[in-house]
């Protein structure tokens, strides 16, 4: 199928590939973010408006699998979020990211639920994504979707004054569709 084409509805949104000229609205997703209280649980995002537009543009090219699938999120035409789906040994490891703004009304669970259903009729039968522990609404998000919590694992993203690594435990959470 021509990654053009590709394109789920639900009922309030449309998730499709992730285009070159979507990189503006990630870079305020991730502005959003990284002022976020949940910013320590990720790797700090550039957003530096060349290195955006560079990183978009190579999930753009990446293409629509069998490896990387990386969505769009939007709201009407807005882009509100991503989702991002990597083939590892097993199954396919998922990632998403949501501006604040639209925390709490559902679009996360929305919109992850219906790309699961695709992954699983492209013959995908096991996914696992990470979240910090303390980060609540993730967690929340993924157990309602059926991950299940199979591990933990120290994860650090930042140095502290000294330059020693500020370690947070790592939620390792499975679904199998």
């Amino acid at each position: 199928m021509c990654q053009q084409e590709l394109r789920i509805h639900t009922d309030r949104l449309i998730m499709r590939p992730v285009q070159e000229g979507d990189w503006p609205d990630i870079q305020r997703i991730w502005e959003g973010v990284n002022a976020s209280p949940y910013a320590r649980f990720d790797r700090p995002h550039n957003t530096d408006s060349t290195d955006v537009q560079g990183r978009i543009a190579r999930w753009a090219a990446a293409g629509q699998g069998p490896d990387h699938f990386f969505f769009a999120v939007c709201l009407c035409k807005t882009v509100i979020g991503y989702i991002a789906f990597n083939r590892r040994p097993i199954g396919y490891e998922v990632g998403y990211c949501f501006d604040p703004a639209y925390h709490g009304k559902g679009y996360a669970s929305e919109s992850l639920s219906a790309l699961m259903r695709l992954m699983q009729n492209r013959g995908v039968r096991k996914l696992t994504a990470g979240t910090a522990g303390e980060n609540m609404p993730s967690v929340r998000l993924l157990t309602s979707l059926g991950f299940v919590l199979t591990g933990t694992e120290p994860v650090s993203f930042y140095a502290d004054e000294a330059g020693r690594p500020v370690f947070f435990e790592g939620g390792v959470f499975e679904a199998v569709l």
